[in-house]
């Protein structure tokens, strides 16, 4: 549908706007260091230890490198300093230039380890290697604090620091929404500054082939096309419209370059045996069925599996020479997750190469082909990691896990003698939304919140002593179905991204997340100074819902996310921190509009929320403020709408499994009838073996029914109304169903729609009670 709801339009708005939107506090002068207070670094150092006195960096101060890489980590120290004085800092060959960079082997045992020292004389930054000077200086860019007078003031300290973990990781999906060479450099920047040194790069998919391999052109001739589902996919005269994009080899070497200056190791993904699709449209030979598919243009776990044949364990041997000779890293990704083996259990063919080879099902099937690429990539002095799932049917013996359904599949793995990456989608995909706020992009609701990437422990306690070797680190994954743009592709990463930072750098001992909350207002102003854009939802107020209290007043609460203080007006000003303190909820007469904002030391943290509370307020509830019904499923998204393809978009929060929405405290003894705003966008999901569980109410009449129902969504419809073929010409219907007199009585108001939801289903945009006239 290509229109957006006012409502939904006003959300999105909002939404982008705040996502590099200037919190009030980073535009104030922030005061000089304090040379007693301990600095606010992210992540906390290993040893830290501030002494008496500070040096003042001047546009008068040199930087001096000793040797060309401790040259080159000067220029990135330069480089960062720049928005923070008003000409550059000078490289000088004087041994007196105030900041020193040195490679020394005294400095630190470990390569990323570096010891920084600031006096009143000077400032050295050393180490023993490249990557931990470079480290030293990302932690010195960190000390420097603007002063009133513009010179930058660092209190004196020395610190002794390197990482806890050697993998420290971020994978981003270039597969389901394809992101520029610049877009993927600015990542880049951002992953060095937080000391992170590993880019998964999510390269292959059902919905896209996004490398260049030059003995297969129609990899990417026809496997990086798709055409979007509904609205997107068409111009206004309905012609098809693709959505299009690919790296060339020279752009992945000037990616890998670029990354290799930032200490970064980009590590690619080419996913097999499943996730195959786009490869299969551009080869059917290597598929199952032998026929072209479309390249998919839906979500979920597909079912197209590369062959088992000998060609096509030839043809992924000729594709990873060539990612080879592009990734000078030690590891390839070779995928195995999400594998449905419905084809190879149907296929003659299939069988009877298992039986030739000896493979007793298709678990070991698979695992067959991860132990050929392993030995050819062992071959070629590279090691195969792979998905969680590469443990069913056995592993090749030199193989790495990178453990993604929960920590089991790491601790089996390093049981086995196998090394780990930790990526537990419970505390590490950040695709999941990261607070409650209606203000949130869209994605999975399920929440991975700031709190509990933080929380996140690597080391499973059950793991023996003697095997925690195998840990190698943890990483963080951003998968794209819902990632449009790249403002959201921010929103998602900051500031959970700092967090992953603290857990994979940090002495596990140092980890205190109150702490932690204390530094992050700190890292938000540098996040500003560098333009980082970063989430505002976890530093706004969350005003939630109102609820009648005797028809003249409400009751109101007020939260935000991260339990910063919070500090409210009524009267239409703007709070600040001699407003109102919230403690308790809030009773206020109607109508009355409540201004609200989280404050650290006296400063706004983001923009404040505001809502009006009247009595229409009382008997409306949109679609994100609503439960889903006790038998919807477990499968709760946050979905776009399919049009149009540029600028904002209507969102949805909808159950796929059974679309159906729940007001549990709606006040039906006030309500005559009830009114419904509904849009209708595709279903564009593949759920493999969760099919089963898609449930729908067989339509009544031609185009389905809005259905009604009270108290716990069971039984027979209080009320029914026929929907229409089509929504109108704004995208959305409005419907209005009466409410018989029993239903008054009721407690809680259940909505669902009847008719299967394929092609297309309606979603629930919002809902009102409506009084007896």
């Amino acid at each position: 549908m290509s229109f957006v709801s006012p409502r939904g339009c006003r959300r999105l708005l909002i939404l982008v706007a705040s996502l590099f939107a200037l919190p009030a506090f980073a535009a104030t002068s922030t005061r000089p260091a304090d040379s007693a207070a301990t600095p606010s670094l992210i992540p906390a150092p290993a040893q830290l230890q501030t002494q008496p006195g500070q040096f003042v960096i001047t546009t008068a101060t040199g930087l001096h490198a000793k040797g060309d890489e401790a040259r080159a980590v000067a220029l990135h120290f330069q480089a960062w300093m720049r928005d923070a004085l008003p000409t550059p800092l000078a490289l000088t060959d004087s041994a007196d230039a105030g900041i020193t960079f040195e490679i020394t082997p005294q400095a630190s045992e470990n390569p990323e380890g570096y010891r920084l020292e600031v006096a009143e004389r000077g400032i050295r930054v050393a180490a023993s290697d490249a990557r931990g000077l470079f480290y030293g200086a990302v932690t010195l860019w960190q000390l420097a604090t603007p002063a009133a007078d513009g010179a930058l003031r660092i209190g004196a300290v020395r610190i002794d620091d390197a990482p806890r973990f050697g993998w420290r990781g971020f994978m981003l999906d270039s597969a389901r929404h394809f992101w520029s060479v610049d877009e993927i450099k600015r990542l880049l920047d951002a992953m060095a500054l937080h000391k992170l040194n590993t880019f998964h790069w999510h390269l292959t998919d059902d919905q896209g082939w996004r490398i260049e391999i030059r003995k297969y052109p129609k990899l990417t001739d026809i496997g990086s096309c798709r055409t979007p589902a509904g609205d997107a996919g068409r111009d206004a005269s309905g012609k098809p419209v693709k959505y299009c994009g690919y790296y060339s080899q020279q752009q992945i070497r000037e990616v890998v370059a670029y990354a290799a200056e930032r200490h970064i190791t980009v590590m690619p993904e080419i996913d097999v045996p499943g996730h195959a699709q786009a490869a299969i449209a551009a080869y059917p030979e290597l598929g199952v069925l032998g026929t072209r598919p479309e390249i998919s243009n839906q979500w979920g776990v597909h079912s197209y599996l590369f062959n088992t044949e000998e060609g096509t364990l030839r043809f992924l041997e000729d594709v990873l020479t060539e990612v080879i000779d592009l990734f000078p890293g030690r590891y390839v990704h070779v995928g195995a997750d999400e594998a449905v083996k419905d084809q190879w259990q149907a296929s003659a063919h299939v069988q009877a190469r298992m039986r030739e080879l000896g493979v007793p099902d298709e678990f070991h099937m698979q695992s067959h082909i991860i132990k050929r690429l392993e030995k050819f990539l062992e071959a070629h002095d590279r090691r195969l990691i792979g998905w969680d799932e590469i443990l069913e049917g056995g592993l090749p013996p030199e193989a790495t896990v990178m453990s993604w359904r929960g920590t089991e599949g790491g601790l089996e793995a390093a049981k086995q003698g196998h090394d780990v990456v930790m990526t537990p989608k419970s505390h590490l995909y950040l695709d999941y939304l990261q607070t409650g706020s209606t203000d949130e992009p869209p994605g999975r609701p399920a929440q991975v919140t700031l709190a509990q990437v933080y929380g996140f422990e690597p080391v499973p306690a059950a793991l023996d002593a003697s095997l925690r070797h195998h840990i190698l680190g943890l990483q963080a994954n951003l998968w794209t179905e819902h990632t449009r743009t790249v403002e959201r592709l921010y929103h998602h990463l900051f500031p959970r991204l700092a967090a992953l930072a603290e857990v994979g750098w940090s002495p596990a001992e140092r980890r205190d997340y109150a702490d932690f909350l204390q530094r992050l207002p700190a890292q938000l102003r540098r996040y500003q100074a560098h333009g980082i854009g970063y989430a505002q939802t976890p530093f706004q107020v969350i005003i939630g819902a109102p609820k009648s209290v005797d028809g003249k007043s409400a009751r109101l609460e007020l939260q935000n996310p991260l339990g910063y203080a919070v500090h409210y007006s009524i009267d239409g000003s703007e709070p600040t921190a001699s407003s109102p303190l919230y403690q308790q909820p809030l009773s206020l007469p109607l109508p009355t509009t409540v201004r609200a904002a989280a404050f650290f030391d006296g400063e706004p943290l983001a923009p404040s929320s505001s809502r009006l509370i009247d009595a229409a307020s009382l008997l409306t509830r949109h679609d994100d403020e609503l439960d889903t019904c006790p038998d919807a499923g477990r499968l709760l998204l946050r979905l776009e709408d399919d049009g149009p393809r540029e600028g904002a978009r209507a969102l949805f929060n909808v159950t796929i499994f059974n679309p159906c929405w729940r007001w549990a405290d709606a006040p039906l003894q006030e309500a005559a009838s009830v009114q419904v705003r509904a849009g209708q966008i595709p279903y564009y999901f593949q759920l493999a073996h969760d099919e089963k569980n898609r449930k729908f109410e067989a339509a009544a009449t031609a185009h389905g029914e809005l259905l009604v129902r009270t108290g716990d969504c069971k039984g027979e419809p209080v009320a029914r109304v026929s929907l229409p073929a089509t929504p109108d010409a704004d995208g959305f219907i409005t419907l209005q169903a009466s409410l018989p007199a029993s239903a008054r009585a009721a407690q809680g108001l259940c909505l669902n729609f009847s008719g299967d939801t394929r092609p297309t289903m309606w979603v629930l945009d919002e809902v009102k009670l409506m009084r007896a006239e």
